[in-house]
């Protein structure tokens, strides 16, 4: 993944892998692609994702009640690989990783085509160990950000790779908020021009909102529930959804050159 500044809002979809089956999510991947997603996170289902929303816990359960593995996601990115370049990111936690092994975990991103992973519960100070592997493979660790000190930012953006993912609370759109990612986005601008992009989206309203600040926006919870209600038939909605959404934050971009 290049790390390179975009001339464009970008629009990041995400999926659990095996809900409702592989042959779906290697389908819906294409379906966001068709719909203007410039990047995919797949995650990868475990027993105990405590630091997801509760549709994406479901979605967790439903994907290793169907057999999902880790070796399965990446015969997913393999069959996804022979349609479509669309970079994909991998979220994951360190126990799965861990298990499959590191230099054996980011070996196999490489050779099946996987550009970035996110390990939602290690801290950027444990990094270095799996950076080194993933460095190894070419494949780019996602550091995300949250409010904290100017330093801390600083530190975390500079040594980012890919994109950075913001997070801030849920469905915060009034100014006090807005006014904070601005910051953030200010402070990381003085060390990288890596694109910054607000996470768990899931309105248009905040999608318009944090589009206006930020270089794009990720949307996940929305796009599993869709999955959740329409199961193997889901395929449609989903391209409806995000288009809709890349044509919310590419109005952005309009707004901005007139």
């Amino acid at each position: 993944m290049n790390n390179t500044s975009l001339t464009h809002k970008m629009l990041i979809t995400f999926l659990t892998a095996g809900d409702p089956s592989a042959e779906c999510t290697a389908e819906y991947i294409l379906e966001m692609e068709r719909a203007g997603a410039d990047l995919v996170e797949i995650g990868i289902p475990f027993s105990d994702p405590t630091g997801e929303e509760a549709v994406i816990q479901e979605a967790n359960g439903r994907a290793l009640k169907e057999g999902m593995t880790t070796q399965g996601i990446f015969q997913i990115v393999e069959k996804i690989r022979k349609k479509s370049q669309i970079p994909l990111a991998l979220i994951t936690y360190l126990n799965p990783v861990f298990h499959y092994g590191y230099d054996r975990f980011f070996q196999q991103c490489e050779k099946m085509g996987v550009d970035a992973v996110v390990i939602s519960d290690l801290p950027f100070v444990e990094q270095e160990e799996v950076r080194t592997q993933a460095d190894k493979y070419h494949v780019a660790v996602i550091s995300t950000v949250a409010a904290s000190s100017r330093d801390r930012i600083q530190e975390i953006a500079s040594h980012a790779k890919g994109f950075i993912p913001l997070s801030l609370p849920v469905g915060a759109v009034h100014n006090t908020v807005r006014n904070g990612v601005k910051d953030i986005v200010d402070d990381i601008r003085e060390v990288t021009n890596l694109p910054c992009v607000m996470g768990k989206i899931s309105s248009m309203e905040e999608a318009k909102s944090m589009a206006e600040i930020c270089d794009g926006i990720v949307v996940d919870s929305a796009i599993v529930e869709i999955i959740k209600e329409y199961g193997t038939q889901a395929g449609e909605k989903i391209y409806q959804y995000v288009k809709a959404m890349k044509d919310t934050i590419s109005e952005c971009e309009i707004e901005k050159m007139t």
